[in-house]
């Protein structure tokens, strides 16, 4: 009969321990000594990239470029497919604020970022952007510009893996000329919204037959018998137009 009077005598101990405790509390007495504090977790870490823009063109400048790191279900555009509005109204005036709203309106984007402002012929642009460092492997970026003396022509990195980025290490792609198909390519001056023309920008109609993305063919110009276009042979350009390096910073 040992074992129930020990099973007593102990449970005894823990209801006068409880009392006491409870006593303790409600007199104001030992609340420091129970007192627990609850630290908020550490912020994410955060990996911090700087992408280089350099125009290869020799008189073609650069409509400031839109940055967007992405998961691979976004695309900024599709060869082939119709334009999207906001990649029309960036690739006929060469304004990224609806390509940027776009993305930022996305789930699957994680950052978008604009340049400062126009990239001239031989120049370049650095501009960096943030991401949690936990997407950096299997997510992606694209960078996407208007060459601003034609009428739907840009170029840029479409869906660039972004996975095994370390810091400090780097590298560099070169991006082709794209038609966006939704403008004839006519050349003429009021349709140009470059120094070349002065024109217009964007325009909702799409007057191009084929409407949808396609490599761009090139400018045909005055020079080569176009008399109505406002380009010249300096406007011409081959591929690649651009050059792009990413360097992860932190």
């Amino acid at each position: 009969m040992r074992t129930p009077k020990l099973r007593i005598a102990v449970g005894a101990g823990l209801l006068t321990l409880l009392a006491a405790c409870g006593e303790a509390n409600f007199n104001g007495q030992g609340d420091s000594a129970r007192e627990i504090i609850i630290s908020p977790p550490p912020p994410p870490a955060v990996a911090t990239f700087q992408v280089t823009v350099t125009n290869l063109t020799n008189a073609q400048p650069l409509s400031p470029v839109a940055i967007i790191a992405h998961q691979p279900t976004f695309q900024v555009f599709e060869l082939g497919a119709p334009a999207t509005v906001a990649l029309e109204v960036m690739a006929e005036g060469g304004d990224n604020t609806d390509l940027i709203a776009l993305a930022e309106d996305n789930r699957s984007v994680l950052t978008a970022v604009s340049g400062a402002g126009p990239i001239p012929p031989g120049q370049s642009e650095s501009i960096s952007f943030e991401i949690q460092e936990r997407f950096i492997d299997g997510n992606q970026f694209s960078v996407s510009t208007m060459l601003v003396n034609t009428n739907d022509a840009f170029t840029g990195l479409n869906a660039i893996s972004l996975t095994g980025l370390n810091v400090g290490d780097s590298f560099t792609r070169r991006g082709v000329a794209y038609d966006a198909g939704t403008e004839a390519d006519d050349e003429m001056a009021i349709y140009i919204p470059g120094p070349a023309g002065g024109g217009e920008g964007f325009n909702a109609e799409r007057d191009d037959q084929l409407n949808a993305v396609t490599m761009h063919a090139g400018v045909v110009t005055a020079h080569d018998g176009l008399v109505t276009s406002a380009l010249t042979g300096q406007h011409k350009f081959d591929n690649p137009v651009i050059q792009v390096r990413i360097e992860r910073t932190q």
